[in-house]
């Protein structure tokens, strides 16, 4: 009676130590820069740079994810291609945390054009970058 009770409780901790966080993987053959952004009590923020070389991963947010949208900017580092999209924020050229979307050059940074992920209040999500910068794939 002991073993089904002792493989239950691993099972139990196994469930839990399971990993929810925001993750961007590089399915291309170059190193790629990443920037993520979201809603917070204090407003818009935005971070970067993570880097992410070719054909591996990144977690950008770790633990549950809070919001129900994610923001997500990619470069590649040699120039190739970028994954981009409509919503405007705030980035830099080295590591930064930025608050707030407004006035961006005002405030000495420059602004790009975001791609919104809807991750339906997933607790994690997954963006596939490929050679197609136009279409990342996205899971939860």
């Amino acid at each position: 009676m002991l073993i089904p009770l002792a493989a239950g409780a691993l099972m139990l901790v196994s469930a839990q130590d399971a990993k929810a966080d925001f993750r961007v993987c590089n399915g291309t053959q170059s190193l790629v820069g990443g920037a993520i952004g979201y809603r917070t009590a204090e407003g818009w923020v935005t971070e970067g740079w993570w880097q992410i070389p070719a054909n591996s991963c990144a977690t950008l947010i770790e633990g549950q994810l809070g919001s129900r949208y994610y923001y997500l900017y990619a470069e590649d580092a040699g120039g190739g291609g970028r994954w981009a999209g409509d919503i405007n924020m705030c980035v830099a050229d080295n590591e930064f945390r930025v608050v707030g979307v407004e006035d961006c050059f005002a405030r000495g940074f420059q602004r790009v054009g975001f791609k919104e992920y809807d991750t339906g209040r997933q607790g994690s999500w997954m963006v596939q970058l490929s050679d197609a910068p136009e279409t990342p794939e996205s899971q939860n």
